[in-house]
């Protein structure tokens, strides 16, 4: 190919109609646990995390309750990707074998955000939430009826095998947040006096985004790390329907969704598949009281 700027121009047109199919054939799995917002400055304050209270019958003045400010900030971060081509691949019309390069460019774009996302779950022993204390933990301080403050778990440890978690995903909130700031822009440099041509004779096009993401409420999430089993995935269900909120007001958390890598796609498949389990004495089989109890999502960052 004759270097020139319309063909350049043309390479670019190519170049990214190959970023954008890449881009949109992606399967993402990020927004079934999180919720997307869009971000307008370098940093989204969410003070207002926390138990809003419930509604309550209206006798004399309205009864104003404040938004605990928790001082839970998402910050932005830049993320980018560049690749070089050569300029004798152009020259020797050999840029064809690049095409499929930035087409998996794109497609490493889309699964971006289900990194950021899962990868942060899995970090949520450990990671803080709005409250000040892990994600999964058990000690989230609530107040109980009696007006004292208590420690509330969303953890079930003491395993040693993968960790799966349990969420309510029904809410306008998820437990997970995914902040965008900036969509991903395929850009190029290209002209001859660029340092990149000049000094290296390469061509550069790469991509360029912001985004983050972070914890919403921690309700509506529970891990564990024992065996996947019916009696501990039972047990998971019932500690997030009962939890309550300050005073004591129940929450109405209704679990819909487990959680599990790779590893456990087949011990999850048939929990929660199968119409017939081994009984508790191995001798006969019964019926699967957890069948159809949740959804199943088999997570690829896990």
């Amino acid at each position: 190919m004759h270097i020139n700027n319309t063909n350049l121009k043309t390479l670019y047109t190519a170049f990214n109609a190959a970023f954008k199919l890449g881009l949109g054939q992606a399967a993402s799995q990020y927004g079934q646990i999180a919720t997307t917002v869009p971000s307008t400055t370098a940093a989204e304050e969410y003070g207002w995390l926390g138990q809003l209270p419930g509604l309550r019958e209206w006798l004399g003045d309205r009864v104003v309750h404040a938004i605990g400010n928790h001082g839970y900030t998402i910050k932005n971060r830049p993320f980018e990707l560049t690749v070089g081509v050569p300029r004798t691949a152009i020259e020797d019309d050999t840029y064809g074998v690049y095409t499929p390069l930035m087409q998996e460019m794109g497609s490493a774009v889309a699964a971006h955000p289900d990194q950021l996302v899962f990868g942060l779950l899995k970090e949520g022993r450990t990671a803080l939430c709005y409250d000040g204390q892990p994600f999964f933990s058990a000690a989230h301080k609530v107040i109980n009826d009696k007006g004292r403050e208590v420690n509330v778990s969303n953890l079930s440890d003491g395993g040693s095998g993968p960790s799966w978690y349990l969420l309510d995903t029904r809410r306008s909130l998820k437990p997970l947040i995914y902040q965008s700031r900036k969509a991903p822009t395929f850009v190029s440099l290209t002209n001859e006096t660029d340092e990149n041509v000049f000094h290296r004779s390469q061509y550069i096009y790469g991509v360029d985004c912001r985004r983050n993401a972070g914890f919403g409420f921690w309700q509506l999430a529970h891990a564990s790390n024992k065996d996947l089993t019916a009696e501990n995935l039972k047990a998971a269900i019932t500690a997030m329907g009962t939890l309550t909120g300050d005073h004591g007001r129940p929450l109405g958390i209704s679990p819909n969704l487990l959680v599990v890598p790779k590893g456990l796609r087949f011990v999850a498949k048939k929990l929660l598949e199968s119409d017939l389990v081994p009984n508790a004495a191995g001798t006969a089989t019964e019926s699967n009281d957890v069948k159809g109890a949740v959804d199943v999502l088999v997570a690829d960052w896990l």
